[in-house]
């Protein structure tokens, strides 16, 4: 049986985006399972009683080392925030090419807490800052100094210690170029050097309020066990600043979907599906429903969401119990067809992650076409004519041809970025002042504008030609080519409708990255926690690839 891709009309909606899941592909399991056989170490911990120094721990494989260089320092309350304009935070920390030595050492001391306004050299790799969840933190320290395991349920609120502020990698502020390292094969795949970072500065998190602890308490004080610090990850705060991400990357947004619309293709065409194979499916989600019933939300959004995720998916147990023939062949895409007939878009996409877990064969080819190089992609071929650009701007672009930008609804938001936050926003055109700024991730009006231009023409005439009257709609040009041989890169949605939610966007990286809950805290910014449940750096190469299954707090 041959299974058609899904149609990027259909998945490329940011509604089905916004409701992605974490699944084998995302970048912080494949980075597990591509560093688990190597060398783990902590190479140096110079801590003072009240934790502030320096920590050094290493990934080590052969000739090859990566060493994560962490600063600790001591900030007033007041200067404690996650904005992009701050200035200082509880801790810095750079991922250094090699061993650090100590002039090595010393040169990022003085450079590291700095971030943007500091200077890196190329023998750095990736640069991030972080914040204690002081609650949090402090709770933890008291507790384990006083000979007890902090409470549960408080970590459950929250799920971490500390929370990240932004990961800089590839050439800002510095930082090592891409070209210099992108043929190793350990890191072919996006974002695996920030997923290394992130995951020990996870690991100093637990370092530190042990060391901590036991400074305060020598005689009294334990380490946090073990099963706790499994079940608690790093956490993030992220806001309007990846949309344009997003859009910006089409030719990388294209790889993520279209793997994963492989995967699915691939997955439903198998006749007989293994018992084994579809028991682990069925294990996987049933296990997954504790991190349904203790994903926390105060955004009435998300609640509303993991409602009807858990209504679906228990309906969904119920037809595997009741209805589901499992000696059919093809068995995953009835599975498919079903949930795609009588689930909504959250639950279908869940279940659509969960259908790659017994499958690593088919999913770990695929991780290695994730990455892009870009820069190819980026010359527009003048030499074509306006009716080819017509003919896929009909082809590939149907959906968006539909929306009426006379309508003010249609037309209610721009994007810019603020000067004194530094960082992307959304406003409304109508009532607020600045769209003179607007940047140019308004792809659906441009596209309907171009479409309309071309229309009018006469006669078909050369790109070449075309640019030369309306350079100022260069950018889609350039897009309306990159699609036609990329199908997936493109949102088939306006990004800038008075019903856009902006989370969508955010969801739909974070969730490649593998963030298991998402908690809103507007229709613009939300809160992830990474890693919660991994295995820790001692534990690797025995670890259960399940793991984001079986999260406890």
């Amino acid at each position: 049986m041959n299974i058609e891709l899904r149609s990027p009309d259909k998945v490329m909606k940011l509604s089905r985006l916004g409701s992605f899941h974490q699944s084998r592909l995302s970048f912080l399991r494949s980075f597990l399972k591509e560093f688990k056989d190597w060398e783990y170490r902590r190479d140096l911990f110079d801590l003072n009683k009240e934790g502030f120094g320096t920590a050094v721990y290493s990934f080590r494989k052969d000739e090859r080392v990566y060493s994560l260089v962490c600063f600790a320092n001591q900030i007033d309350d007041n200067e404690r925030s996650d904005r992009v304009i701050a200035t200082k935070w509880d801790a810095a920390f750079t991922l250094h090419d090699g061993i650090p030595e100590k002039k090595d050492i010393e040169r990022l001391r003085n450079e590291v807490p700095k971030q943007e306004v500091g200077r890196m050299s190329y023998k750095e790799l990736t640069l991030s800052r972080a914040n204690k969840s002081v609650r949090v933190f402090n709770h933890v320290v008291e507790k384990l100094s006083n000979g007890e395991q902090p409470d549960l349920e408080l970590l459950s609120k929250v799920g971490y210690l500390y929370r990240t502020t932004a990961v800089y990698g590839s050439g800002k502020f510095g930082l090592a170029d891409r070209f210099r390292i992108k043929n190793r094969e350990e890191i072919n795949g996006p974002f695996r050097l920030e997923m290394m970072l992130v995951y020990l500065v996870r690991q100093f998190t637990f370092d530190q309020v042990n060391h901590i602890a036991k400074c305060r308490n020598p005689k009294k004080a334990i380490s946090l066990d073990n099963k706790i610090s499994k079940n608690l990850g790093i956490g993030n705060s992220t806001g309007l600043g990846m949309a344009p991400f997003i859009v910006n990357h089409p030719t990388l947004l294209n790889n993520w979907i279209l793997m994963r619309e492989t995967a699915l293709k691939k997955i439903r065409e198998i006749k007989n599906v293994k018992d084994q194979d579809f028991q682990l499916f069925c294990t996987c989600l049933k296990n997954s429903l504790t991190n349904i019933t203790s994903w926390n939300s105060d955004s009435e959004y998300q609640i509303k969401k993991i409602k009807s995720l858990l209504v679906d998916i228990n309906k969904f147990l119920k037809f595997i119990d009741n209805e589901l023939d499992t000696n059919k062949d093809y068995l995953f895409n009835e599975i498919y067809n079903w949930i795609d007939q009588n689930m909504c878009e959250e639950a279908i996409e869940y279940i659509v992650s969960i259908m790659l877990e017994p499958y690593d064969e088919i999913v770990e080819p695929l991780i290695q076409k994730m990455s892009s190089d870009e820069e190819k992609y980026f010359n527009i071929p003048t030499n074509r004519s306006t009716d080819d650009l017509n003919k896929i701007l009909k082809d590939r672009y149907s959906e968006i041809l539909k929306i009426d930008f006379e309508n003010k609804e249609n037309n209610q938001n721009f994007w810019f970025i603020s000067k004194n936050k530094e960082e992307p926003r959304l406003a409304d055109r109508f009532d607020e002042q600045g769209s003179e700024l607007e940047q140019p991730l308004a792809i659906a009006r441009d596209i309907k504008k171009l479409h309309q231009k071309v229309e009018k023409l006469k006669k078909p005439i050369s790109v070449a030609e075309f640019l030369i009257e309306n350079a100022d709609l260069r950018h889609v040009i350039r897009r309306v080519f990159i699609i036609e041989k990329f199908p997936y890169s493109e949102i088939q949605d306006n990004t800038i409708g008075k019903s856009i939610m902006p989370i969508d966007m955010l969801r739909l990286k974070l969730s490649y990255f593998g963030a298991l809950k998402f908690d809103p805290r507007s229709d613009k910014w939300l809160r992830i926690c990474m890693f919660q449940g991994a295995p820790l750096p001692n534990d690797l190469k025995n670890y259960d690839e399940q793991w984001v299954y079986k999260t406890q707090i």
